[in-house]
């Protein structure tokens, strides 16, 4: 039998018109939308009715740069903890971000076949559905290579010669990172993830020298590309950020310090950028009471001020930009505050698009993520207040009072 919900009497942002459809029926039917209606559609005893009230009807969230197995700001730690707790430490992750109405999460380093099937086979209920890129794959002192330069010898090679951990493989070579790509890809990764730049959680790498030589790029691009996949690069310097969109990267992550020059050529191949303001601001508030290495704190320093400006610069160059976060360890509480920080410099019908009909185009999930429309995923979220007017009723989830995940009900009031 078909289990049919109306959402009555709603105002709709579908994900990407900054003007409210109001007073619709939107039905659900077997995890999918299938109609959204004018008129007051007639109901029989098998269908359920959710009055809305006027309230806003909206697509469910998508962070499109999140680790779920990244429990601690000290990532050399991190990395040395037991899977064991790692597994529960992303179970955690994954609820609050479905209770802050995230219905989509993308992965880029860590998460992997073994919490895809533990999702899959109901092990973890209640969670958002999760886009994994497998390890991130980074050069020998990269970003990925969290061993202190003091370590004199590393015990963690496997047989070809890879320092590997839970979050980061280390490939030095084109047919190195070849191989790395097609492991990763043969483990379900739906996008795999490089380094190209230093960045601030490593211990040994120059936050603002780019890495990897352009072969080695080249390589996880066409690997990537040939399996109907694509890459997406770390990058904080203009240089590494302009290499990366040059050399056939779809997804640029943090963009921190982009000049205009840079977001324009950006803009003009295509690529899309995620930046990660939360992860960087709230780093700079409590980092260092919650662990964070001084040699991380002092990269942040160069970094932190920039961030902001790089919104402004991206939006004036025409670069789409998804919606992240990156937070780590205890700070993933403050996902939903990337909304206000954008917000402060950017119109909040783009940072709205970012996390809906954005982050869907570049996670190839156009049409049916991040909108509604009708034949999309029915992931939606009935809010107690206008976000497009004020886009605070986002924060925390408090005062989102429905959330909806494939058609089955996650939290109701």
């Amino acid at each position: 039998m078909t289990n049919i919900i109306v959402f009555r009497s709603a105002r709709v942002f579908d994900g990407e018109s900054e003007v409210l459809r109001d007073g619709l029926d939107v039905v659900v039917a077997n995890g999918i939308i299938r109609e959204i209606s004018e008129r007051r559609l007639e109901a029989d005893s098998s269908t359920e009715i959710i009055e809305c009230g006027g309230r806003v009807l909206m697509p469910g969230l998508i962070d499109a740069h999140v680790h779920v197995y990244a429990a601690g700001l000290n990532i050399t730690r991190t990395v040395q903890t037991p899977m064991s707790y790692l597994a529960h430490f992303a179970a955690q992750f994954l609820h609050f971000s479905l209770d802050r109405g995230f219905t989509t999460l993308r992965d880029v380093g860590g998460a992997d076949v073994g919490l895809a099937l533990a999702i899959k086979d109901g092990f973890l209920d209640r969670v958002p559905r999760v886009f994994y890129g497998g390890r991130a794959i980074s050069q020998t002192g990269g970003h990925g290579d969290f061993r202190p330069g003091d370590h004199a010898l590393d015990t963690h090679f496997c047989g070809c010669s890879f320092h590997a951990d839970h979050l980061a493989v280390v490939a030095d070579g084109a047919d190195a990172v070849r191989r790395a790509v097609r492991e990763e890809l043969r483990r379900g990764a739906s996008h795999i993830k490089i380094m190209a730049s230093g960045g601030v959680a490593s211990p040994t790498d120059p936050l603002d020298r780019c890495q990897f030589s352009d072969s080695e790029i080249q390589a996880a691009v066409e690997e990537a590309e040939r399996a109907g996949s694509y890459v997406a690069a770390h990058c904080h310097p203009k240089e590494a950020i302009r290499r990366a969109a040059a050399l056939g990267v779809k997804s640029i992550e943090h963009a921190t310090l982009i000049d205009r020059e840079t977001a324009e050529f950006v803009a003009e191949r295509g690529s899309f950028a995620v930046p990660t303001m939360v992860t960087l601001i709230s780093l700079a508030e409590e980092g260092k009471n919650l662990g964070l290495p001084p040699v991380s704190i002092e990269k942040l320093r160069r970094v932190a001020d920039a961030a902001i400006a790089s919104l402004e610069i991206m939006k004036r160059a025409g670069v789409k930009m998804g919606f992240g976060t990156d937070l780590l360890g205890a700070l993933h509480v403050q996902q939903s505050r990337e909304f206000a920080l954008r917000a402060r410099v950017l119109p909040v019908i783009d940072v709205l698009r970012s996390a809906c009909v954005v982050n869907a185009e570049l996670l190839g999930q156009s049409g049916r993520l991040g909108c509604i429309r009708q034949g999309a995923v029915a992931d939606l979220l009935v809010v107690d207040g206008n976000p497009l007017e004020d886009i605070s009723v986002l924060n925390s989830g408090d005062r989102i009072v429905v959330i909806m995940k494939d058609g089955q009900f996650h939290k109701r009031k």
